[in-house]
Formats: structure tokens, sequence, C-alpha cells
């Protein structure tokens, strides 16, 4: 069964109309987001994550008090910017949220998108070493999380403290969480790489190439070839691939004043993006049962096993919690969705929450 989340990117400001006007409106709302997505029977709580703007940059807080206020929806990022991390101390955190979760934790990590800021993760202190890139080091640093969230030793132990210098983990540890780490694709040869790692795969609404074919069936293609390269890599365990999509119900009078002329033609959309043309994905704004019908011949969307909704988070806790209820009474089922905890129908098994 498909697993179906929001994802939210957090911003707050003074724009007109906002119900969001603070950092801390986005960072309470999205807590009382996660409550309400979990009574509606969704299965995941996703944040983004960006540095220097107004938007959330502090995923693992947030993600705890999340995982106090629910007991079982997933708690998860889409995607944390590997160039800004210390790895050591975000294994520390990440254990800790995962742990007060129960194990719900699904990180979504990658090398980073353009920011506002120039090279941003240096004013961090994070600095590629010579003849490395960004991206380089980004990767460099998934590798030295995700060794140390496996318990890997990573220093030696003080003779005077502990009568040994046998070497030391960081702690606390939380078992498990390495099969829930996820990479932030944008392009087939990324998918492969990622399938060779080891990590699940998190593919968005942008994908940074374009072969000339409608973006759905360049990102399925994408996920296939990740699923082909799993295989060959010889893991044992199935692996997970998520995808975004911005879909807006418009049933209200509401609706149609925010969205109501925001409907795209079904066209995706081209751009240059860091050099090169990117292809971005199109929204699904309209009637539900519209809507319905063309996420479910979206081929990428089929594809995945998880589908993450953005969300208009700064029309507040209200508006989406009761657009979240209306895409799963009348979009989301079309999709293979059941809501968690509903009973499952003839012939099928298992449950579609994690």
């Amino acid at each position: 069964m498909k697993r179906i989340g929001f994802l939210t990117f957090g911003h707050w400001g003074s724009a007109p109309g906002t119900r969001t006007p603070t950092a801390r409106d986005a960072h309470l709302q999205t807590i009382e987001l996660a409550e309400a997505a979990e009574a509606i029977g969704l299965d995941g709580a996703y944040v983004r994550v960006h540095h220097f703007a107004r938007q959330l940059a502090t995923p693992f807080p947030l993600l705890a008090a999340i995982a106090a206020r629910t007991s079982r929806i997933e708690i998860g990022t889409a995607v944390i910017d590997m160039r800004y991390e210390n790895p050591l101390h975000m294994a520390e955190q990440a254990a800790a949220a995962d742990l007060i979760s129960g194990g719900r934790l699904q990180l979504g990590v990658s090398r980073g998108s353009p920011e506002p800021a120039l090279r941003g993760y240096e004013a961090f202190g994070h600095v590629p070493e010579p003849g490395s890139t960004a991206a380089d080091m980004a990767r460099e640093h998934t590798r030295a999380f995700r060794n140390a969230i496996r318990g890997a030793a990573v220093v030696r132990a003080d003779p005077s403290m502990h009568n040994t210098s046998a070497p030391l983990p960081v702690q606390p540890q939380s078992p498990g969480l390495d099969e829930r780490i996820w990479w932030g694709s944008g392009s087939r040869e990324t998918a492969r790489w990622v399938a060779e790692q080891g990590m699940n795969l998190q593919s968005s609404t942008l994908l940074i190439e374009d072969t000339g074919v409608p973006f759905g069936e360049l990102q399925a293609e994408q996920i296939a070839i990740f699923r082909e390269a799993w295989a060959a890599a010889g893991w044992t365990r199935e692996p997970r691939v998520s995808v975004s999509r911005s879909v807006i119900p418009i049933t209200t009078d509401e609706d149609r004043r925010w969205f109501g002329l925001s409907r795209r033609s079904g066209e995706d959309h081209l751009g240059e993006l860091e050099g090169t043309i990117a292809r971005f994905g199109r929204s699904y704004t309209g009637e539900p049962d519209v809507i319905a019908e063309e996420l479910a011949a979206d081929p990428a969307v089929q594809a995945a096993d998880t589908l993450l909704l953005t969300v208009p988070n700064q029309l507040g806790v209200e508006y989406n919690a009761r657009m979240l209820e209306t895409l799963a009474e009348h979009v989301l089922p079309a999709l293979g969705w059941r809501r968690a905890g509903a009973p499952a129908a003839a012939g099928e098994a298992g449950a579609s929450g994690p």
C-alpha cells in the first residue's frame, strides 16, 4: 500500500493574507499540522530544510517535538543540505529524535540546492578540500554521518578516565536508523549512485536534466534505474522511493480565491538551474475527481511507494488540515492509499502506515 505524507517548506513572513507571520508560528503550526495529519490517517510529516531564509532550518528540535506529540506517523526531512552539517553532531541529534519517536524517523539528505547565501556552508565552518567540490563535501559528510549512526568508533577513549584507549562511538545510538536514510536525487545518474550506497530515494518536483519526455515519465525512468541498480548491488532489504507533488483540490470559495486561477495546462516547465536545463513538474489543481484521475495517470506517482504532498503552510493549520482531509476522502484512494487503521479491502494485506 502507498504511504502518503505532507511536506512543508515552513515559510513565514508578512505576505498579504498570511497566517504564519513569525518563525514561532511556522514551527508551532508544523507540529499542529502533524497532529492533524495523524488524526486524518496520513502516514507522514516531512519538513524541508533551508538556511539563511525565512523557512525551517533546524529540523531535529522540530522533529523531536512532533515525535512527542504523535504516536504513529513517520517524521522526516526532504531534505537536509549536507554541505552544512557536522556529521557527528548530526548523528547525535538524529539518534535522539529517532529514539523519542520510537523509530519513526525517515531522514532525507542531499548535496543541497540553490540558496540565498553565497557558499553559506562556509559560514558554518565547512569548506571543501582543495580539488573537491561542495557536492563532494556533502557526500563525504553523509558517509561520516552514516558510519556514526551505525556505531562506528570515531575517537579514542581517554585512558585516564576509562583505563583503556579503546575507540568510542557517538551516543546515543538508535539501531535501524541507517536503513531509514534517503538521498534527494535530481538525475538518473545520481539515482544509480544512491542505490549503490544502499540509501532510499527521494525525488521531488524538480529534475536537473531534461530528455524531452514529460516530467512523470522521466522521473519514472529515474526510479526504474534506481531499483535496477539496487538489485545489482545485492542489497537484501526492499528500498523505498518517494516523490513530491503539489496537489490543491478546489472545493470552496476560499480555495478558488487562492488557487482558482493557478491551474496549469498540464505542461511541465523548463528552466536553467546551476548552468543546466532543469525540468519542473506541474501542479495538480482543480476539482478532486479530476486531479484524482490525473495523479493516477502519473507514472512516477504510481512507481513510488511514498507520495509527499507539498502544503501552502502560510494559510495555516485549519486550512491545510481541511485540504488534507479533502484529499484523503476524494483523491488519495484512487492512488491505492488507505487511511491508517482502516480495514483492508478484500484481497489486500498489510496497512498503509509504517
